[in-house]
């Protein structure tokens, strides 16, 4: 059956609803916490009949053929109202949740939107939108509103309307035909609204990512996925949201980072999509409870114990740990990073602790995923081998044999919308789209990522400096939270200089040190021993301390130019 299922094609995605709707009809999709210990099943059965329905009502406000934003918190309207749009109505436009209203309202009238799906949340900012008239938009749809008022439509209304439309034989959705080829999904790059550039995805670039997620990851439809990252973001899109759905596998909603733990109990979650951030974060908070408990040792002794069983072809990593596993509901089976370097010590930490966390590698404009690691196939540091449907190649390698990693097929987008020079600029004449990463690809078809082009370091000498890798080593720092590596302007050429965020708590409980010029002094001691580590070039030369967060997008990364910026106005 598995088998089966994982070598299913489809067209788009209304194709995977329907194609899926049988199979799994009495599967539960959605988990959803009403209050406290009282919880809403919806089945695939009824989440797909909530879409025709809907999507129906949709139509039947004259919305066919447009673009419709959707824009809230991770909740079951978002995912029902994406699917609604992107199936059988027009072209679907999520927006990011945490924008200020200004750059939403840039969006809402760059992207010609007609209407916008929103939660309470943003009932002021859109009020204030349409009062004001900038934007196309003819209808303002709350998620949260019971029904229609004169100024705002319900979506429960409009699914109850679609509800009716439907038994009384409309099938303008249902027969709705989809051009996969087409955009179906535009979805803005992080960044402020001037340099954001809109990403136009067909069904089939989604589409092509589902059917090659399905065919690498093992999870079927008795697996439950704990949605934590938002939903614009595409990692979280296609792998945590329409990937599960195509499986007939149970979403439930997190209820955010400091409830995770307890989220993984409460709803038996088996996978996990997140990014390397959150799991640092847990890996790091498993270590502090075993240290806590005086079993530390015990620990390293079942590490060296099970290892050596694996060698031999016998697994016993989930029963000697299995106080471990308890602690994060005991029922996981796959973890996944992605949208950042997963450092390697986490990987690894994870693995001999007998979780199967594995990285993932993509972006936006290729839908996103182009490399995953399997669970049997494997190479730390590495983010596994190309997906099925992918080809890839080093553009002008080193010695080392970096360069640019560029990426060709069925997943990669149509282009960046009105924006021809962009889209020139991305993609070559035969379809080879740069990625903007450095990388090398081993013999054996493993890639590595080095670094980001664009944030290389060039020294006077012609040497290149990766910032990500010393970050990395500066992070496994104990009481360190995050780093950032920058080129710093010194006599015509650039020394390397870092800013480190640490933890004050934990400074204080590791190390005993509260004054804020004894912990740069530890740190600074620390960062001595990772320059002994490296080629003179690369050592840090200059250290900036601080307990305030790096800028970060709403997947947690960091906004490296808009940090280096910060840095400087600092300086002056």
């Amino acid at each position: 059956m598995l088998k089966e299922m994982r070598k299913m094609r489809f067209t788009d995605l209304k194709d995977m609803l329907d194609k899926t709707e049988e199979m799994y009809k009495d599967r539960p999709a959605y988990k959803l916490k009403i209050e406290e210990g009282k919880y809403e099943v919806i089945t695939h059965k009824e989440f797909r009949q909530q879409i025709k329905q809907l999507g129906t009502g949709l139509i039947d406000l004259g919305l066919k053929g447009e673009r419709i934003a959707v824009i809230s918190e991770n909740r079951y309207e978002w995912s029902l109202a994406y699917l609604a749009i992107a199936a059988g109505t027009g072209i679907v436009v999520p927006l990011d949740k945490s924008l200020p209203a200004n750059e939403i309202e840039s969006l809402m009238i760059r992207s010609e939107v007609k209407a916008i799906f929103y939660s309470k949340k943003y009932d002021e900012i859109m009020e204030d939108i349409r009062q004001r008239g900038t934007t196309q938009v003819k209808y303002f749809i709350s998620m949260d509103e019971e029904s229609n008022t004169e100024k705002v439509y319900s979506e429960k209304d409009i699914l109850k309307m679609g509800k009716e439309l439907v038994i009384n034989g409309d099938t303008r959705f249902i027969d709705a035909k989809i051009n996969p080829e087409e955009m179906g999904i535009m979805l803005f790059t992080s960044g402020t609204t001037s340099i954001s550039k809109a990403v136009m995805l067909s069904h089939k670039n989604i589409i092509n990512n589902v059917m090659d997620i399905r065919s690498t990851f093992e999870l079927d439809e008795t697996d439950r996925m704990l949605s934590f990252l938002p939903l614009h973001h595409v990692f979280e899109c296609t792998v945590g949201f329409l990937y599960p759905i195509s499986i007939g596998c149970m979403i439930a909603y997190c209820d955010g980072v400091k409830h995770m733990a307890d989220n993984l109990k409460e709803y038996q979650i088996t996978a996990i999509i997140s990014v390397p951030a959150v799991f640092d974060i847990m890996y790091r908070k498993l270590l502090q409870g075993i240290d806590k408990k005086g079993k530390t040792e015990t620990v390293k002794k079942g590490i060296k114990i099970t290892q050596l069983l694996l060698k031999l072809g016998i697994d016993i990593r989930k029963k000697i740990f299995m106080e471990i596993h308890e602690n994060l509901g005991g029922k996981i089976r796959l973890m996944v990073a992605g949208g950042a370097a997963l450092d390697p010590v986490t990987e690894k930490g994870f693995n001999e602790l007998g979780f199967n966390l594995v990285q993932g590698y993509g972006l936006t404009e290729t839908s996103p995923v182009i490399a995953a690691e399997l669970t049997k196939q494997r190479r730390l540091g590495s983010i596994g081998k190309k997906f099925p449907s992918i080809e890839v190649r080093i553009e002008e390698p080193n010695e080392d044999g970096i360069g640019e990693l560029l990426a060709k097929g069925p997943t990669v987008m149509l282009g960046y919308y009105n924006n021809e020079e962009a889209t020139k600029e991305a993609i070559e004449e035969d379809g080879w789209f740069h990625t903007g990463d450095l990388a090398r690809i081993d013999r054996d078809g493993y890639i590595y990522i080095s670094g980001r082009k664009k944030n290389v370091i060039v020294l006077q000498n012609g040497k290149n400096i990766y910032p990500e890798e010393i970050e990395i080593l500066i992070n496994k720092i104990e009481g360190i939270k995050e780093s950032i590596i920058y080129g710093k302007p010194d006599n015509g050429d650039l020394s390397i200089a870092a800013k480190v965020v640490y933890d004050k708590e934990q400074m204080k409980e590791l190390y005993n040190i509260e004054e804020e010029d004894k912990i740069k002094e530890f740190i600074w001691e620390e960062i001595k021993k990772i320059n002994k580590t490296m080629p003179a070039y690369k050592y840090i030369r200059d250290l900036i301390i601080t307990e305030e967060e790096l800028i970060k997008t709403t997947t947690l990364k960091v906004k490296r130019h808009e940090e280096i910026k910060r840095i400087i106005s600092n300086e002056k």
